[in-house]
């Protein structure tokens, strides 16, 4: 039997409002199954993954005979030593394996037998959650959204460049070939790589909806199916290790850095949103002219007013930025999302509101987050900003339908059309006073995440660049 991803979505879900007992009968069967599989498969490493506030994919290999006792009591580590986690005097913490995200790899089978992977909640040694856990940050405003009867789901269409090299001093890299938007292209190492790719996705139980070449020369895109937000963002993390594995074994090189070449588009990760009651979208308004409800408009308001202050969640990077306000090169069409707007059909704005069939289809597409963003961080704030909006009953300002880079920086203004934040310094500082922002947060990640990239930023502040002493060392 091959193993798959045992979490439900939609119905059979097990949502965060479900009665503890159905809950605990529900982990209890998911445990006997991966300890079923284990045995039947004869699976020899069992890793267990988790982030940590910047979106690193972190790994504790167990033997499948420890995985019973690690079921009751976890693994212990030093949390310290993660990224955002604890201080020194109060370190200890706990991986507790999430039995519901079990996946069998049978691609990395061989010699050594195949080997599994499940996602762990990070505990406090008093079996609470850690404050400082990704996943807990967006389970903690999955329950709110619960609470108010609504699941959440997402749809992400990643982005990432296929590289012949990663120069260590910083030289620009070598793309594996020179295509572009749809093309076919047959370069001898990346021809099959994206079936591949997709191949051990599907593998793996993650499902993939549609993959191509992008614009830029080695650009790959690879849309994942919709999935509950707690699961995408999971697969998203397994999605990136896959990727990168799958290059090497190509003899190539996958990066998901936002924008590695200076005169091509960067990688974004455009992602669809929806709200649901059960089986109901609640975005979808057949009477209204964009089939679009009072509940979906508030959402999209409230991404919209508190754009500019997660932008330093969804684009956390110094290179972040280098995407969003791009180079103008002639004759080529920017679909940089920098400017907070909405609009139907114009991928130009901020939001879109794709055109779509069937009434549970109805979902905003946000396109500002790139590929190297903490997925879990990223939806916590959208849906939290969303919740915002149907909470307050923000009012959705007149949509956008030109090219917004096409417009003067007057006609943007007078349109009201505001610039997301233009570096990481400017995102932190807007961020910095977000209440919304260290709401959903919670305190301890919303100071570590500043006061780490306030240090990413003076790094990068301070260092002389090859474009500084390409200008300026004969000139001056």
């Amino acid at each position: 039997m091959v193993a798959r991803n045992v979490r439900v979505t939609r119905a059979g879900k097990t949502l965060p409002g479900m009665a503890d007992s159905t809950r605990g009968n529900t982990v209890d069967r998911q445990q006997e199954f991966v300890l079923r599989t284990l045995e039947e498969r004869d699976i020899r490493f069992v890793r267990l993954w988790f982030t940590d506030v910047l979106g690193t994919l972190k790994s504790v290999s167990v033997a499948p005979a420890e995985l019973e006792a690690a079921f009751d009591e976890g693994i212990g580590f030093d949390g310290s030593a993660i990224e955002g986690f604890a201080r020194v005097h109060e370190s200890d913490m706990v991986a507790m394996p999430d039995p519901t995200t079990f996946q069998v790899f049978p691609f990395e089978g061989g010699i050594s037998g195949e080997s599994a992977r499940m996602f762990c909640d990070i505990l406090l040694p008093d079996g609470s959650p850690s404050w400082a856990d990704p996943r807990h940050v967006l389970r903690r405003a999955l329950s709110r959204a619960a609470e108010k009867g609504f699941t959440f789901y997402t749809h992400p269409e990643i982005e990432f460049f296929l590289l012949e090299d990663a120069p260590a001093d910083g030289s620009p890299p070598r793309a594996v070939d020179q295509g572009g938007y749809f093309d076919n292209t047959t370069h001898a190492a990346a021809r099959d790589f994206r079936r591949q790719a997709v191949l051990s996705l599907e593998r793996i139980g993650i499902s993939v909806e549609f993959s191509h070449h992008e614009v830029a020369p080695g650009q790959q895109e690879i849309d994942l199916r919709y999935a509950d937000a707690l699961t995408t963002a999971d697969n998203i993390m397994t999605f990136r290790h896959v990727i990168k594995e799958v290059a090497l074994s190509h003899g190539v090189h996958a990066t998901f850095m936002p924008k590695p070449f200076s005169d091509q588009p960067g990688s974004g990760m455009h992602t669809h949103l929806s709200l649901f009651e059960g089986e109901r979208n609640v975005f979808h308004d057949p009477s209204d002219p964009m089939k679009l409800s009072k509940v979906g408009r508030a959402f999209i308001a409230g991404i919209l007013t508190h754009a500019r202050e997660f932008t330093a969640i969804t684009n956390q990077w110094v290179n972040s930025y280098k995407r969003l306000f791009p180079e103008m090169v002639p004759n080529r069409i920017t679909e940089s999302p920098a400017y907070v707007c909405w609009g139907h059909l114009n991928r130009s704005a901020l939001v879109r509101v794709p055109a779509y069939g069937k009434p549970n289809s109805a979902r905003v597409e946000v396109r500002s987050l790139d590929s190297a963003c903490n997925p879990y961080l990223s939806y916590a704030v959208l849906l939290g900003a969303g919740l915002k909006g149907i909470e307050e009953g923000y009012e959705l300002p007149p949509g956008a339908e030109d090219d917004v880079w096409a417009l003067s920086d007057a006609e943007r203004r007078a349109a009201g059309y505001q610039a997301l934040p233009e570096n990481l310094n400017e995102a932190l500082d807007v961020m910095a006073g977000s209440e919304l922002v260290a709401e959903i947060l919670g305190e301890h990640v919303f100071d570590f995440f500043i006061k780490n990239k306030r240090t990413e930023w003076e790094e990068y502040r301070r260092v002389v660049t090859p474009y500084e002493r390409q200008r300026y060392l004969t000139m001056l």
